[in-house]
């Protein structure tokens, strides 16, 4: 009966038709980009995004969502506002021009549009679910565990001849390029500028300005108090 009552609090939150229609894209999704570029590619932050975020429209699981919206609403901005200024022959950092390059499959970039919506869909789930304050804590570490192992274990750029769809420089961990390295720093310099950045540029800006717009979660089930407890409060 207390497990029913619990999971009657989360029925309106997320439709079903919404949970479906995320789970069919993320499940068509998985596997082509396995195929076709590998599993060091689901390394990505916006990919680790992607998924956190199939486990929580079905968890309605308000740190994960407000995890994801730290991690990538800054820099998938920056992605949008490049993808529309190049529709018009304008580019802004050329980071989109493949999605206009008709050499690349349409099926594929029609995959990759997924960073053009995915920082709405995160900013609509907020509305629905609150955003958690604890989320610059939770994506931080997240994030700097992503970039050691990319800079430790995955290749630096340029992708090899033999294989051009092999992920190189995932999350910019060797410079802003897939071409070519970064030469004007010691790469470890590099590194550290990179891992201090993230929180400093990105998270905790995108943190202070989620927290002003969207409401703290609340317990399932009506206007009850916030789910944070005091000291999770006090990471605002």
């Amino acid at each position: 009966m207390a497990i029913a009552q619990y999971l009657k609090g989360f029925s309106n939150r997320i439709p079903l038709w919404v949970k479906l229609a995320y789970s069919a894209f993320v499940l068509v999704l998985i596997p082509h980009y396995l195929r076709a570029y590998g599993p060091t590619n689901f390394l990505y932050f916006c990919d680790v995004a992607l998924l956190l975020t199939l486990v929580a429209v079905w968890s309605e699981n308000a740190l994960l969502v407000s995890g994801a919206a730290v991690g990538i609403f800054l820099p998938q901005l920056l992605w949008m506002l490049d993808f529309l200024s190049s529709a018009v022959g304008l580019p802004i950092t050329g980071m989109t021009a493949y999605m206009f390059n008709d050499a690349i499959p349409l099926f594929a970039r029609f995959l990759s549009f997924f960073h053009f919506w995915l920082p709405l869909f995160l900013l609509w789930l907020l509305t629905r679910l609150g955003y958690d304050r604890r989320a610059p804590w939770f994506w931080w570490p997240l994030a700097w565990t992503l970039v050691l192992i990319a800079y430790f274990f995955l290749p630096a750029p340029p992708a090899p001849p033999d294989d051009p769809g092999l992920p190189v420089n995932v999350n910019y961990v060797f410079g802003l390029s897939d071409d070519r390295p970064q030469n004007w720093m010691h790469p470890v310099l590099y590194l550290l500028c990179l891992l201090a950045a993230l929180p400093l540029a990105i998270f905790w800006p995108t943190h202070l300005l989620l927290r002003r717009i969207f409401p703290p979660p609340r317990l399932p089930g009506g206007p009850g108090r916030p789910a944070e407890s005091r000291a999770d409060s006090r990471a605002a």
